[in-house]
């Protein structure tokens, strides 16, 4: 033994035995991609047995459990977020104080690639919530698939996107544990069968299925500080017939795996376009296939445990996180029924005292409606199950409101559009003993005008819990730096309390405290330009103003609004170059759906504006654009601590909720939004000085739309928006294509701007220029900055947990022994 191993720390030893023993290989010189893997099977240790005391003492303390559904998780990278839970950084960095390492912990976490496991703000809030159920000891799961390729990993070719395959376990993942000796069949097709039992009784049975296997793969979420780790467990599907052998000795090779590979595409890829029909029975396919496997874990964790069905609500919640998982309202009764002999009214009591249906959104076109022959054919037993739910449940409406025909059409779990439909929203509702929206003016917007009639037939179902972001990832770990700084000054505490936040208040005003916080986002901004640079070959001046939309690319988020105030302002300096305006660069991220044309138009449309501004000399260093590709959790990590402005611009009363909004003011960024989602509620905390608001109010809209909005005349009376939609029609930013741009404009003043850009732009130029003109006073901007962070205790996702918790769930945190 040399005198280098004799000082070896414990962590570096496990390290280099994990390398030599799992890996295969020598752990002499550290090579970084076999240090991160090794480093990676030491931290999974520690988790695993954490998490195997914790599930002991869910059976010891039989306790309710928690199990949230959802069909997209975004975890991003693991690594960086499981050392800071685990207490592991300082630990870690002595670990790697050799004089033969030549990167750092920061370099290593390079080496992850992002699980591709969600795809936007759903998926997001899933993972924040699956960390405080852990932070706060709830007792939970989160279920959903394990998807091979994830969305889509985006390029940009020639300024527009496309779509790879995003591979992100393509080198395998540490983190996964694969329970292959662990599998639930799922089937498919078929028929319902009545037959009789020997006391003449009728009962149902699903035959003549397709039937594939499901496999469970846990992936472990510790809670802060607090040793405890819960777990998401995320179904793979596995083919009950791997290999047709006959097939093959006939020369049929592709044949003999045909089986096989079709029966595996159930969780290949994330939201498949559903403008193909067989991709729409795909996704169909994915719901049931993940809820199905996990009713069954649920019936089996259950069954061990103990006791009658009746005490199922007691000893299971569960939450639908959207529609998606709302197949498992059928899907239970059939188990209860079917499986386990129970009658309907029991097994209805059981099920609706179970399950609990948070909505998302208002947009009538995201409401999933799945055509009434895929399901059929597909689910045939959950199809009778579902008219017999629907029967009874407008049974009870027509006792309370004889002959209102309408209203029972209106509510009905069955559409009667050509073809017929089965409203999955009604269906969540019917079956659900709570309903939750996400944002204060969401609740309300559900409540009034999206759901009136339910809101009436159930009084008190509908309630508002607003959603919250982990002050563990979008501070503690994204923002290390901010972070020392705060705890420096006010203690610790904020890690799992974020109303200590409020404590930064008065040190708004004090001016060291004020230097160094500037300083700190100077760093930041410093690293958002080293990364932009690199990812893009672009340099941004890292004293502009950042002005920050990063979120799906989609027209009620309206970066089109963005665009067209870029446009604007480069008119504007051309105009007069001497014109004197803070220095911005506007930075887009966002990915567009495969199938959804307007906005993948809109991603070219922001390269054809920044190829124009960007190469103009009047423009150097006082404004610049730039698209970011990919955007994931892990560039939001660079992006959110670096922003000056947050652009939070959709259109009022369409954004449920918004958690982007939470990230950066957290982060120290300033809003410029709309009233919608929870930039209301933002505003109520941060005050009106601390925020820039313009636009419609949510009634206004509304009221437009109802009067007959007209967006023409927005058009003829501002001649800067008449300018911007100008040189867009003319071709003015794609001269090798002129007519390029032209459905834009269409879509704009001839087809009803339904998000309403034009009646919005105005308000927005004004307000934005009172945001350039904050920004040239360092000092006023920085306090700002301050008060943002210190309010957004209101904010955090620990705060929603309780509320789930208490409100929902009732169930309380594991106790500590």
């Amino acid at each position: 033994m040399n005198d280098y191993d004799e000082h070896m720390t414990d962590l570096r030893r496990e390290i280099d035995h994990n390398i030599i023993s799992y890996l295969g290989n020598d752990s002499r010189p550290p090579r970084k991609d076999l240090f991160f893997q090794g480093l990676a099977y030491s931290v999974r240790e520690r988790l695993i047995q954490k998490w195997i005391q914790a599930q002991r003492s869910f059976y010891d303390q039989r306790i309710k459990r928690v199990y949230y559904l959802s069909l997209e998780f975004l975890p991003g990278r693991f690594l960086m977020n499981y050392i800071f839970n685990l207490g592991l950084a300082e630990e870690c960095r002595q670990a790697m104080t050799g004089e033969d390492i030549s990167f750092s912990i920061e370099d290593l976490e390079e080496e992850e690639w992002d699980a591709g496991l969600g795809n936007g703000g759903l998926g997001r809030l899933a993972s924040c919530f699956m960390d405080s159920m852990a932070t706060l000891r709830i007792p939970g799961y989160g279920y959903g698939i394990h998807y091979d390729y994830g969305i889509f990993f985006q390029d940009i070719v020639n300024g527009y996107q496309v779509e790879r395959a995003d591979n992100w376990h393509r080198q395998g993942s540490p983190w996964g544990i694969y329970r292959r000796g662990f599998m639930y069949s799922v089937k498919f097709y078929g028929r319902s069968e009545a037959y009789a039992d020997a006391d003449g009784r009728q009962h149902y049975r699903w035959v003549d299925t397709e039937n594939i296997m499901a496999m469970a793969c846990d992936i472990l979420i510790p809670g802060f500080a607090n040793d405890h780790v819960n777990n998401m467990r995320l179904w793979a599907a596995v083919s009950s017939r791997e290999f047709n052998l006959a097939d093959f000795n006939v020369g049929d090779y592709m044949g003999s795996m045909e089986a096989k590979v079709i029966s595996e595409n159930i969780s290949k890829v994330l939201y498949p376009r559903d403008d193909v029909p067989q991709n729409r029975e795909l996704r169909l396919k994915q719901q049931y296939f993940f809820v199905s496997a996990t009713f069954q874990d649920i019936m089996r964790r259950f069954k061990k445990r103990g006791g009658p069905l009746r005490d199922l609500p007691d000893a299971v919640a569960v939450q639908l996180n959207d529609t998606h998982p709302a197949i498992g309202i059928p899907e239970l009764m059939r188990l209860l029924m079917d499986e386990e002999g129970l009658g309907w009214d029991d097994a209805w009591d059981i099920c609706y005292r179970i399950f609990a249906y948070t909505n998302h959104t208002v947009l009538p076109e995201a409401m999933e409606t799945w055509p009434l022959d895929l399901l059929g054919r597909l689910l045939p037993r959950h199809l009778d199950i579902i008219y017999e739910i629907n029967r009874r449940f407008l049974e009870e409406v027509q006792s309370r409101h004889p002959g209102d025909l309408g209203l029972l059409q209106r509510v009905s779990i069955f559409s009667e559009g050509n073809p017929k439909g089965i409203r999955m929203a009604h269906l969540a509702i019917v079956g659900s003993h709570t309903v939750n929206g996400v944002a204060g003016l969401h609740s309300r917007i559900l409540r009034e005008r999206i759901f009136p009639e339910f809101n009436a037939i159930y009084p008190g179902k509908f309630i508002n819990i607003t959603n919250g972001i982990t002050p563990r990832r979008w501070m503690l770990q994204a923002n290390p730096k901010l972070s020392q700084l705060i705890s420096s000054a006010i203690g610790t505490r904020w890690q799992y309390d974020l109303e200590e936040m409020k404590r930064l208040v008065p040190l708004a005003d004090d001016p060291e405290f004020c230097k160094e916080w500037g300083r700190i986002r100077a760093f930041n901004k410093e690293r958002l330009t080293r990364y932009i640079d690199r990812k893009t070959g672009f340099q941004v001046n890292s004293s502009s103003m950042f002005d920050v939309q990063s979120k799906r690319i989609h027209e009620y988020k309206r970066q089109l609004l963005n665009v067209l105030h870029v446009i604007a302002l480069y008119q504007r300096l051309v105009r007069d170059p001497s014109t004197v305006t803070a220095p911005r660069t506007v930075i887009f991220a966002g990915k567009a759906a495969p199938g959804y044309f307007m906005a993948k138009l809109i991603i070219k449309l922001i390269h054809a504006v920044a190829d124009v501004v960007n190469r103009d000399p009047v423009c150097h260093d006082r404004l610049a654009v730039v698209f970011l590709p990919n955007y994931c959790v892990s560039q939001a990590e660079k992006l959110v601590p670096a922003a000056d402005l947050s652009e939070q611009i959709s259109t009022a009363g369409m954004e449920a909720s918004g958690t982007g909004n939470m990230k950066f003011a957290l982060n120290g960024s300033v809003i410029i939004g709309t009233l919608d989602g929870a930039n209301i509620e933002i505003l109520e905390e941060v005050g009106e000085e601390n925020i820039f608001i313009f636009g419609l109010r949510a009634e206004e809209v509304a009221a437009m739309h109802d009067s007959g909005y007209d967006p023409f005349r927005y058009y003829r009376e501002d001649p800067i928006l008449e300018q911007a939609l100008d040189a867009i029609r003319s071709g003015h930013f794609s001269p090798g294509d002129p007519n390029l741009f032209v459905p834009i404009v269409e879509e704009l003043l001839y087809k009803g701007d339904r998000y309403m850009v034009l009646a919005d732009f105005k308000d927005y130029l004004r307000t934005q220029e009172s945001a350039a003109q904050l920004f040239l006073n360092p000092y006023r901007w920085t306090r700002c900055s301050i008060l943002n962070t210190a309010n957004m205790g209101r904010f955090s996702s620990d705060r929603a947990i309780r509320k789930y918790a208490e409100k929902i769930w009732e169930v309380k945190p594991l106790s500590v022994r």
